[in-house]
Parts: structure tokens; sequence; C-alpha cells
């Protein structure tokens, strides 16, 4: 083998194991609304450099493509009485909701606190009760889903894990829900939605 070939190659591999491993925009600074179908009558729009809703009975981003294993990495702004969520491998698109999919929650005042902000609805709960919840302040919220593991983090701190197999793949889904007894919700913000495929 040739040095120029060695190299070449060398080259190739990197280039290629970058392109796999890069991570893609879906929102940024308010832009980005054209990655998503909306579901739903949230009346989702671009305010002040951010995705916003805040009026609506219930409404969907969802993602225009599919994902599988991923990590997710999102920056919101929520009120305490926000309803809000990451869906992953939505599988009904139609009907987006934690018995099809995997409802990762942004819900601080939910009535069943243990599937609160940070726990994956009806199948993973937070390991503690968690004191930093989210609303009133930009936080971080990391997903990774790699087969049947899904591990949650909200602001650095691990808030659930869990093996579940029921769900391989699908699009992503971003809520804004009703608050408690039907009441309209609070605003979600939504300022960076970075996904990375795995």
């Amino acid at each position: 083998m040739t040095r120029a070939w060695i190299l070449g190659l060398v080259f190739c591999l990197t280039a290629c194991s970058h392109l796999s491993t890069s991570s893609t925009d879906l929102i940024r600074d308010g832009k980005g609304l054209e990655n998503f179908h909306q579901v739903g009558d949230a009346n989702w729009r671009v305010e002040n450099n951010l995705i916003v809703a805040d009026r609506g009975k219930a409404g969907f981003l969802l993602t225009k493509e599919s994902y599988k294993d991923v990590y997710i990495r999102a920056e919101f702004w929520a009120e305490t009485d926000t309803n809000s969520g990451i869906f992953i491998r939505v599988t009904n698109p139609t009907t987006i909701a934690a018995a099809s999919s995997y409802e990762v929650n942004i819900w601080d005042i939910r009535p069943e606190p243990k599937f609160g902000t940070g726990a994956i609805v009806d199948v993973a709960p937070v390991k503690t009760p968690i004191t930093n919840l989210a609303g009133g302040k930009w936080n971080v919220m990391e997903i990774r889903a790699v087969g049947p593991e899904i591990i949650v983090k909200l602001n650095g701190i691990e808030t659930t894990r869990v093996n579940d197999g029921r769900f391989k793949e699908g699009p992503i889904a971003l809520q804004f829900g009703p608050g408690v007894k039907g009441a309209v919700g609070g605003p979600i913000r939504w300022r960076l939605v970075q996904v990375q495929r795995l």
C-alpha cells in the first residue's frame, strides 16, 4: 500500500465517522418549523427567536423524519403549570399518546407526581423526588435511546433509566398540552432541539 492510499483511507474513515455522529438542529433560535408537521390545534409560532405555543386544547410538532437509536438535547422554558414533553418513537402519528410512544414528561404539577417532569409516563417514574423542577427557568433535557434502554437527564441530573422494548422507531413529537382538569396549560418555549442518530 502506498502512503497516499493509506492517507486517503484515513481521511475517508474520519469523514464517514463524522457524518454518522454529527447532530442536526431541528430547532435553533426560532428556526426549524419546516422540520415538523403540526398535529392538533396548538398555536405554534416563532416569537422572540423561540418556537412557542400557549393556546389550544392540545398539539404537537411531529418530526418529518423517523428515529430509532437517538440522542436528543433540548433547551426549553416552561412555567410550573406547563404540560409538555418530548415523545420518542411515535408509532401512531395521528393520535400521539403515551400508549403508543415514550412520553418524556415536562409537567411539574402532574396529578401523579412520580410521572411528572423527567419521567417516562406510565413506563419509568422519576428515580427520586425532583427538587429542581422545570418551571420558571431555562432547562436542558437530554434523552438517550439505544435499543430498549432509555436514559433521561434534566439539567445534568439523571431522572430515570429504563429497559423497555415496546417501541422500536418513529418520529419525535414536541407537546403543548392541557393543564390540570382541562385548564389551559402554561406556555412552552423551545430554544434548541438537537438530534443525533446513534
